[in-house]
């Protein structure tokens, strides 16, 4: 069986290789962001069949947890798209990690999405390292995720313009305590010479961020970013439509889902089964195996087990309340004391 499977998986991993992809759209620069990503509806679904990439991904997002293992060499030979799909897949599926996401990481990419993984900050870090051309990362709900692995983020990415954050008690707190590394600072140089200037940073901060998606965002955090960082536009509203000023990116709207284009061709059944955990089907043994036990029964038998298990705590806990009443009649009872005091008269008087 686990023979078969890995042959299946390695069949369709080199299907995936060989096919050959229309290049998808980009996360475009900085100069063009505006222009091209200001509408924030999500795009028309045709009713076109869905492409051949998208049903191999599908069907290797269901049985993500059978390669979860191998997934560096499964897709060691896949293209950077494909990888960034079957992270958003992971992601989906509960299932992405430190050690997936190092293992898909590929440095063109320009999006990434960790949104309520279990990410943490060394593979936040290790990413930002690989992947410097970030451009809109998305933390939110990232229990894992501290100051530190932000710090690295923005330390290494520094084309980063879009940062999704909070969503939870934890990752609030995080985005609070994060304000002091997102304002620019200038650093101290001592050059004798402009030349030399080239090769120094002069400045350190989030230098190139500009939008802030941060939905329960408190009021002394906006305050302090209104003053000190007024170029970052926190919680942008969609543009309205013939507007010509500054246009709000789709990807800084909270609506869509930051990956959401990585995978809107593959049909979401595919990540569906990450609400109830995957069972292997059992092999049957034999032609007459028993069928499955219907639910009532395995409500009585639970019943029963619980019963069995609570049986011993019950009989100590009669076993006290009888040692304790009979202590409340000793001592309460004029008919008990005086039995008490007669018994010890009478012991009293034989041993004499």
């Amino acid at each position: 069986m686990e023979k078969g499977k890995s042959l299946a998986n390695t069949e369709l991993a080199s299907s995936l290789k060989n096919l050959h992809l229309a290049p998808r759209p980009k996360f475009t620069p900085s100069n063009s962001l505006s222009r091209s990503l200001a509408t924030s509806a999500l795009p028309v679904k045709s009713s076109k069949p869905r492409k051949l990439v998208s049903l191999c991904l599908g069907f290797l997002g269901e049985h993500f947890e059978d390669i979860i293992t191998d997934i560096s060499e499964v897709a060691a030979g896949f293209p950077p798209d494909i990888k960034l799909a079957m992270a958003a897949i992971a992601r989906r599926r509960r299932l992405l990690s430190d050690d997936v996401l190092i293992s898909l990481a590929e440095s063109s990419w320009e999006l990434l999405d960790i949104s309520g993984s279990d990410v943490t900050d060394s593979g936040l870090s290790t990413v930002a390292k690989i992947c410097t051309n970030l451009r809109a990362v998305d933390i939110s709900r990232c229990e894992k995720v501290t100051v530190a692995g932000v710090s690295e983020l923005i330390s290494h990415c520094r084309s980063l313009e879009i940062l999704r954050c909070g969503g939870c008690p934890r990752s609030n707190s995080t985005a609070r305590r994060c304000l002091c590394i997102l304002k620019p600072k200038l650093n101290v140089v001592e050059e004798e010479s402009w030349e030399e200037l080239d090769k120094v940073d002069i400045g350190n901060g989030a230098q190139s961020l500009r939008w802030l998606v941060w939905p329960k965002i408190d009021e002394d955090s906006k305050v302090t970013l209104a003053k000190e960082c007024p170029r970052i536009i926190v919680n942008p509203q969609p543009s309205p439509i013939g507007f010509r000023g500054v246009q709000v990116p789709a990807m800084a709207l909270p609506d869509v889902a930051l990956d959401h284009s990585a995978v809107e061709d593959i049909d979401p059944k595919t990540w569906a089964v990450s609400a109830v955990p995957r069972r292997s089907s059992p092999t049957p043994s034999s032609s007459d195996d028993a069928p499955e036990m219907h639910i009532a029964e395995r409500f009585r038998l639970a019943f029963l087990e619980r019963e069995a298990r609570l049986a011993p705590k019950r009989a100590k806990k009669a076993r006290q309340q009888k040692r304790r009443a009979e202590r409340e009649y000793m001592m309460t009872s004029i008919d008990a004391k005086s039995i008490a005091l007669a018994a010890e008269a009478s012991k009293f008087l034989h041993k004499r």
